[in-house]
């Protein structure tokens, strides 16, 4: 009975103790229950949401570049997109043959996507997305989006392309923009501090991303590009966004800027059609502003070609063409001025007093100095002229006689104050400086001194002397200014070309009237070489020019002799350059061209009527109107940070 009751208590105690350690065990669940749900709860809300909300980059949205009168040049606009982000993938080729088995995926496209994988897992961007194909059709967009669910790691979705809806027109202006390359990133991130480089290096790599390579997409990159911010997106457990968070206004992307250029579509639409296939190159500026209204290189590549990766097949193409269409030769291309230089020569002989207007010098059609013949381009000669006539009827053996006169130390001293042998920017790359020799540079390019029978080519605009249509232009505006102060700008609202020089150096107003009257001669006098394009055609204004050729060669005596000069006898390539540079009215000058028809041979016949139509066309387009960058205060430029800055709309 005893040894019942022992066992009795025994069970008792071990029961108590197992409910004691039980309550005890309950407690603390119930304490950490409340302690989770109630104490802790917005903590853990927040830890969950994190493991589904994502902070995704938000690239900025590229600002516009738009003409004098606010009509796109380059803009931004959707398009459909597919593309793969490299850690959400388990196969990557897998993931490649189910996207091929719905869009059209070729092997070098594959080849280039696989690469671009394996470098982002290389270097830890994993997360940076790979675009498979970009500008898909309505069908491929519809196809993928309902399949997008099964393939594994693919994006499908609406993204921002730059685009250029002028095509051609502008391309040696614009450039064009592209993915960021290792030198790019480079170049884009130095002197930025290290707080940016994460976020700068990530925008670059994001496929909505692209960078300015040429022209003015590159030279304003900081202005156009905004900076990015990030948008808060909702994933499943794969990691695929589901929905999309309301924004935070403060880490919303801050756009870039617009940039106004001086040049009006319209002028350069008809400027460019002028050109009927030929290649060449044309520039009008305002002569009272400075402004470039029209910059035509042509031929010229399509920039929407570039955007999201040219081939390398057509990229050969347009570098082997013989028409060299990525040549920009409105400011980059480097040609003898031939006889539009004269205005130049003949200003540079009064400026150094070693000739007279009155002064003649005659022209039998050849010249002879030392052991040379020098030709004129009248094979029986002009007869006796003096500066008005020679302008007008383009005597080389007047300007050889008055070059010899002059010397060339001076003809190069004048032909700096009209701007040649500068560069000038604009907003632009590619922008070249010419050459004005000299006995200096002629000893340290060479080594050899300078011979006075080059300076009888200097004379009329030949031997080593080379010029861009922009400087010919220039030139021609500051004599229709009758010398004033010129300040070329192509840039009406956007950050500054301070680089740039002022054309201000003195030129004698009574000088300039002389090569004004000169060149009115010549388009407006009987005899002159442009004679037939002095009118305008709009019933009263004439415009004042001069006509140029410019070798591209030296004739032999053989071909002299048998009069082989051009045309079907030789090659186009080894045909003269036609050039004509002119204002209007000529009256009252408000505008100035200059023209080259690459192997055109006559400036009068091939130039000239290029030239007056482009004039006629800036003529009847010039309405008055206020550009539109005139309208848009600003007085922020980029910040230096490579911020946008403020919107001045």
């Amino acid at each position: 009975m005893a040894k019942n009751r022992n066992l009795d208590f025994m069970f008792d105690r071990r029961l108590l103790i197992a409910a004691g350690a039980g309550g005890v065990v309950f407690s603390t669940l119930v304490a950490r229950l409340f302690q989770l749900q109630m104490l802790e709860a917005d903590y853990y809300d927040k830890l969950a949401a994190e493991n589904h909300v994502r902070l995704v980059l938000a690239p900025p949205e590229r600002g516009q570049i738009l003409d004098r009168f606010g009509r796109p040049l380059a803009s931004q606009r959707q398009a459909g997109r597919v593309s793969v982000v490299p850690e959400r993938m388990s196969d990557t080729e897998a993931t490649l043959d189910q996207i091929a088995r719905l869009i059209d995926l070729s092997p070098e496209r594959r080849k280039r996507i696989t690469d671009e994988v394996r470098a982002n897992r290389m270097r830890n961007a994993s997360f940076v997305p790979v675009t498979v194909a970009q500008e898909l059709s309505y069908e491929e967009f519809a196809r993928l989006r309902v399949h997008a669910v099964d393939i594994e790691g693919v994006d499908v979705q609406m993204g921002s392309t730059r685009s250029y809806p002028r095509g051609r027109d502008f391309a040696h202006v614009l450039g064009y923009v592209a993915r960021a390359s290792s030198d790019d990133l480079v170049r884009l991130t130095e002197g930025r501090p290290p707080e940016d480089l994460t976020m700068f290096r990530e925008m670059f790599r994001h496929p909505d991303m692209r960078v300015g390579r040429q022209g003015m997409e590159r030279f304003a990159e900081d202005w156009l590009r905004g900076r990015p911010g990030r948008r808060r997106v909702v994933t499943n457990a794969h990691g695929r966004p589901m929905e999309e968070l309301a924004q935070d206004p403060k880490q919303a992307a801050v756009p870039g800027k617009d940039l106004f250029v001086t040049i009006d579509a319209e002028l350069q639409r008809v400027a460019i059609e002028r050109f009927e296939g030929e290649s060449g190159a044309a520039v009008v500026i305002d002569v009272a502003s400075g402004d470039v209204l029209a910059m035509v290189s042509t031929p010229a590549f399509d920039p929407n070609a570039f955007v999201n990766g040219i081939s390398g097949k057509d990229y050969a193409e347009l570098r082997d063409n013989p028409m060299a269409p990525l040549y920009p030769r409105a400011h980059g291309g480097v040609y003898p001025p031939g006889s539009t230089f004269k205005m130049v020569v003949a200003t540079a002989a009064l400026e150094a007093g070693v000739v007279k207007t009155t002064d003649t010098v005659r022209c039998p059609g050849s010249y002879r100095f030392g052991n040379r013949t020098w030709h004129c381009w009248k094979k029986g000669g002009h007869g006796v002229m003096n500066m008005h006539n020679a302008i007008k009827h383009s005597c080389d053996v007047y300007f050889y006689e008055v070059a010899r006169r002059t010397g060339v130390r001076k003809i190069a001293e004048v032909a700096h104050k009209f701007g040649f042998g500068e560069t000038f920017v604009l907003g632009m790359t590619g922008g070249r400086s010419g050459l004005v020799p000299d006995p200096d540079w002629k000893q340290r390019a060479r080594g050899e001194p300078w011979f006075e029978g080059e300076t009888l080519n200097f004379g009329i605009g030949q031997g080593q002397l080379g010029t861009t249509p922009l400087q010919l232009a220039l030139m021609t505006a500051r004599i229709a200014a009758t010398g004033a102060p010129l300040k070329p700008k192509l840039i009406g609202l956007g950050p500054p070309s301070d680089e740039d020089p002022v054309l201000d150096k003195p030129l004698d107003t009574e000088i300039m009237e002389i090569q004004k009257a000169g060149m009115f001669g010549v388009t407006s006098e009987p005899g002159g070489t442009a004679y037939r394009s002095g009118d305008l055609g709009l019933g009263g204004p004439r415009l004042a020019g001069k006509t140029g050729t410019a070798q591209v060669r030296r004739i032999s005596a053989e071909e002299r002799a048998k009069g082989i000069r051009g045309g079907e006898a030789i090659a186009r390539e080894l045909r003269d350059h036609a050039l004509f540079v002119a204002y209007a009215p000529a009256d009252n000058p408000r505008f100035a061209v200059s023209v080259i028809v690459e192997h055109g041979e006559g400036g009068s016949r091939t130039a000239a009527p290029v030239g007056r139509d482009i004039l006629a066309a800036a003529i009847k387009m010039d309405s008055g109107r206020t550009p539109a960058y005139a309208q848009r205060a600003s007085t922020t430029v980029p910040n230096t940070d490579g911020t946008a800055g403020r919107d001045p709309a």
